[in-house]
C-alpha cells in the first residue's frame, strides 16, 4: 500500500492512498460528503483483488486540505483529474458514493476520456432547494458538526442498522465529527449550486446506477432519473438508505465488480 498527497493548481494538497496489484486497471473511489477515504472499508480488499485501488480524501475532508470558501462541483472534477495526472495514470474507472457520484457525473461529461466505466452510487443531478444547504452551511460555520451530526446519520443508515450500532457506524460518527466545518461547507456549496440535469444525457461511458431504496437523501427516483438520461447505464436498488456500501458492503461489492468486469 502506497500513500501521500497530491497538489492541486489552486494549491490545495489531497491526501490519497493506492493498494491492489502493480498493473492492475486503476479504480478511483470518491467519497460522500461527511466522510473521509476511510467510507471504503468494505471495499478496499475487495477491490483490490482485481484493481489498483485509489482512494483519496475529497477536499475539505480527513487527511486533505480545506481552503477557505465555496467549492465548486467543476473544482471537485478537476481534483479528481489532476489527482490521476499526478500520479501519472491516463485512465481509470471510477465508484462514488453521493458527492462522490456527483463528482462522477461531472467528469464523466467533461472528461470521457480520462474515465470508463463509471459507477454512481445514492447520489442526484441536482439535490435542492439551495436555501436548505445555505441553511445547513451557516449552521455549521456558526456552531460545530456536531450540531447536525445526528441528523446526517438519521439520512445515512436505516433505523435498523442505527439500532445494530456496527463498528463501523461508530468510525464514521467519529469522522463526521472531525470533518472540517469550513471544508464540510466549501462542499455544501458545490452541492448547493450544482445542477447536472441538463448535460447528463452526455455521458456516453458504461455507467453503473446504484440507489438505495430506503434513501431518503437521494431516494431511487434520482437514480432512476440519471439512469433514464445516459443511454448505456445500468440501474440497481438496494435495500439500504444513503451510505448503499457501508450497510450493505456485500450487495454493493458484488454488484459493482460483477459490471465492472
Amino acid at each position: 500500500m502506497t500513500q501521500g498527497w497530491a497538489l492541486m493548481s489552486d494549491g490545495c494538497s489531497l491526501a490519497w492512498q493506492m493498494s491492489g496489484p502493480e498493473g492492475a486497471p486503476v479504480l478511483l473511489l470518491s467519497n460522500s460528503l461527511g466522510t473521509t477515504r476511510a467510507m471504503w472499508q468494505a471495499q478496499t480488499g475487495p477491490f483490490s483483488a482485481q484493481f489498483r485501488v485509489l482512494r483519496y480524501d475529497v477536499r475539505g475532508h480527513g487527511q486533505s486540505d480545506a481552503p477557505v470558501g465555496a467549492y465548486g462541483l467543476d473544482r471537485l472534477g478537476r481534483d479528481a483529474i489532476e489527482l490521476l495526472d499526478s500520479l501519472g495514470i491516463e485512465r481509470a474507472h471510477f465508484c462514488g458514493v453521493s458527492l462522490g457520484g456527483m463528482t462522477g457525473q461531472w467528469v464523466g461529461v467533461h472528461a470521457p476520456a480520462r474515465f470508463d466505466p463509471l459507477v454512481l452510487a445514492n447520489t442526484a443531478a441536482y439535490m435542492g432547494p439551495p436555501s436548505a444547504w445555505q441553511s445547513r452551511i451557516s449552521t455549521v460555520l456558526s456552531h460545530d458538526m456536531e450540531a447536525i451530526a445526528g441528523g446526517v446519520l438519521e439520512r445515512w443508515f436505516t433505523k435498523d442498522y442505527l439500532d445494530a450500532s456496527p463498528p463501523a457506524l461508530d468510525h464514521l460518527r467519529q469522522h463526521l465529527l472531525a470533518c472540517s466545518p469550513v471544508g464540510y461547507a466549501g462542499c455544501c456549496a458545490a452541492i448547493r449550486d450544482m445542477d447536472l440535469r441538463p448535460v447528463i444525457n452526455l455521458i456516453s461511458r458504461p455507467t453503473l446506477v446504484i440507489s438505495g431504496m430506503r434513501d431518503p437523501a437521494t431516494p431511487p427516483d434520482q437514480g432512476s432519473l440519471i439512469a433514464a438520461a445516459i443511454a448505456d447505464s445500468i440501474e440497481l436498488l438496494i435495500d439500504a438508505a444513503h451510505l448503499s456500501n457501508v450497510e450493505r458492503s456485500l450487495e454493493f461489492n458484488s454488484a459493482v465488480l460483477t459490471f465492472l468486469s
